[in-house]
């Protein structure tokens, strides 16, 4: 089942049991992927007619993620609690739909295979890296963090 699939599926069911909070979350996550439909839709291709593809899903769940990391940060300093409350139970809805995450080791040994993959000899090669460890990793890693790792690796 794709996630598009899985996320329409716990809409109904989030409806149905009348759960408001988590509905609302669910609509702004469908709203995200409808959005990045439609851009799709303009770009024309093979996108314009079945949406975006799952790893673009995974990516857009991951930045919506990041984004209310941010918030709750943003509220908890600001004494904001019951805001910050809130944006934490809508990262742990849209979390359900992300694939788990991996872990150190996990990490490490991924980008020692994306420098052996791309034939990554220097610093001047991480974005070829990058791009290797997005391809198969997006929505398991976080790549704000990765990307230091690279460059100690590289340079």
């Amino acid at each position: 089942m794709t996630t598009r699939d899985r996320l329409q599926a716990a809409l109904t069911e989030a409806l149905r049991a009348r759960e408001a909070d988590r509905l609302s979350t669910l609509r702004l996550i469908n709203a995200a992927i409808k959005d990045a439909d439609i851009a799709a839709r303009g770009q024309g291709g093979e996108a314009a007619e079945a949406g975006v593809d799952e790893a673009a899903i995974l990516s857009i769940l991951s930045r919506m993620v990041r984004q209310r990391q941010e918030s709750a940060r943003a509220y908890e300093e600001g004494g904001r609690l019951e805001l910050a409350e809130k944006e934490l139970a809508e990262i742990r809805v849209i979390e359900e739909f992300l694939p788990r995450p991996l872990s150190p080791d996990e990490v490490q040994a991924a980008i020692a295979a994306a420098i052996a993959q791309t034939g990554a000899t220097g610093i001047r090669d991480m974005g070829r890296v990058i791009a290797a460890l997005k391809a198969r990793y997006t929505g398991r890693m976080d790549f704000a963090a990765v990307g230091p790792m690279v460059r100690d690796r590289l340079g």
